[in-house]
């Protein structure tokens, strides 16, 4: 956390002011000293100053050579997907993102990409889909929602040999807590709509990437395609990572407080967070995490959807809402809302059972978290009733 918050501390201060904030510069265009002479700029599409402090933040931020930021988490989804060709293969984790999925599944199946889904949580399983066809494997670790933890550097050693690129969308860790690229990923992706711009107020999405050679292509697509993240947006979340290492010391202390709570509850089947000794995935965790997330999911000994609303009724300061990663706590149901696009049968293969619940913790106070999430069982209908623990 203290390597975070010194490459924090070298934001540029603006040289023709002395402005602490980083500018923002709304402008779509740069007058040139002549035609190809610049100071850098010459179309807010292809570069702009406030982005570009971004773009370098988060390349610093993940130890990488090349960051880039774009109009949401799906448009650095799309521009990394562009470097596939018609017969190329993917294999990701199988209780991927909903967004993730839609966009592999009714974008680029029909253009000749497949896509296996494996359960990543042990390397192994990735071997028997493994092919020279293989040109991405796609990891989320911990993964949206049953976080399960993928075991980066083994990942990566089959990837490399099979001449594969490894992608990990670090939106849940951050880099506060994960550096993918030190642990052999190709390509790090974030939802900055997420963690990093924290505040529920910007929908945007990072790149950052080892080796030059393959920043370069991307920031070709991202150019060509247009799916830029604007100066407005590049400032908040600039501003929101100013304070991300404060913002995940306490949603990891609320999430480990509530999990615990969680896990001690008679009405509670499954808890899934992987700061839980019990977790599957605990010990590749500690490994390769500084802390566990902000991110708790959980299943109702009532497995039905019923139950689960039943639960996302009473809740206070838990909000019911899409996203997740921000200041104020959320609560969600993937099934009907974020990975509603997966059939219902492939969900359930993967974990997301109906009445899992998917839990944001916010940087409230860990005990206002607790007593709404133990007031809101208590008043759960369709479950039988039970004491409390």
């Amino acid at each position: 956390m203290q390597e975070i918050t010194k490459i924090i501390q070298q934001l540029p201060i603006d040289p023709l002011t002395g402005a602490i904030s980083v500018p923002i510069y709304q402008t779509s265009t740069f007058v040139q000293e002549a035609p190809g002479v610049h100071k850098g700029f010459d179309y807010a599409r292809s570069n702009n100053p406030t982005r570009l402090v971004l773009e370098n933040l988060i390349a610093q931020l993940e130890n990488g050579s090349k960051g880039l930021a774009f109009a949401s988490g799906l448009a650095a989804i799309d521009c990394v997907l562009k470097l596939l060709q018609s017969g190329d293969e993917i294999i990701a984790v199988d209780d991927i993102y909903g967004g993730s999925y839609r966009l592999f599944t009714h974008v680029y199946e029909k253009f000749g990409v497949k896509v296996h889904y494996v359960d990543a949580s042990s390397p192994d399983n990735i071997l028997p889909v493994l092919s020279a066809k293989t040109k991405l494997i796609w990891l989320e670790t911990p993964t949206n929602p049953t976080l399960k933890i993928a075991d980066i550097s083994a990942i990566g050693r089959y990837a490399h040999a099979a001449g594969a690129l490894v992608v990990v969308d670090n939106t849940f860790a951050s880099p506060v807590l994960q550096k993918p690229l030190e642990l052999g990923a190709d390509i790090v992706l974030h939802s900055a709509t997420k963690y990093l711009a924290g505040h529920s107020d910007v929908i945007g999405g990072l790149l950052a990437v080892k080796d030059d050679e393959l920043g370069l292509k991307l920031k070709f697509f991202q150019n060509a395609c247009g799916n830029i993240l604007g100066p407005w947006d590049s400032w908040l979340t600039i501003r929101g990572i100013e304070t991300l290492p404060l913002r995940m010391e306490a949603h990891c202390r609320n999430a480990r407080l509530v999990a615990q709570t969680l896990a001690e509850h008679t009405l509670v089947d499954q808890v899934y967070y992987p700061g839980l000794p019990q977790h599957p995935g605990h010990d590749v965790a500690a490994r390769q995490q500084t802390d566990f997330g902000g991110m708790v999911s959980f299943t109702l000994k009532e497995n039905t959807e019923e139950a689960a609303l039943s639960f996302l009724a009473q809740t206070r300061f838990f909000k019911l809402a899409e996203s997740l990663g921000g200041v104020k706590s959320l609560v969600a149901h993937p099934a009907s809302m974020t990975h509603k696009s997966i059939p219902r049968e492939k969900r359930l293969q993967a974990g997301v059972q109906d009445s899992l619940i998917r839990l944001s913790c916010g940087i409230e106070a860990a005990q206002d978290l607790q007593a709404d999430i133990l007031k809101s069982l208590s008043q759960t209908t369709h479950c039988p009733t039970s004491p409390i623990l």
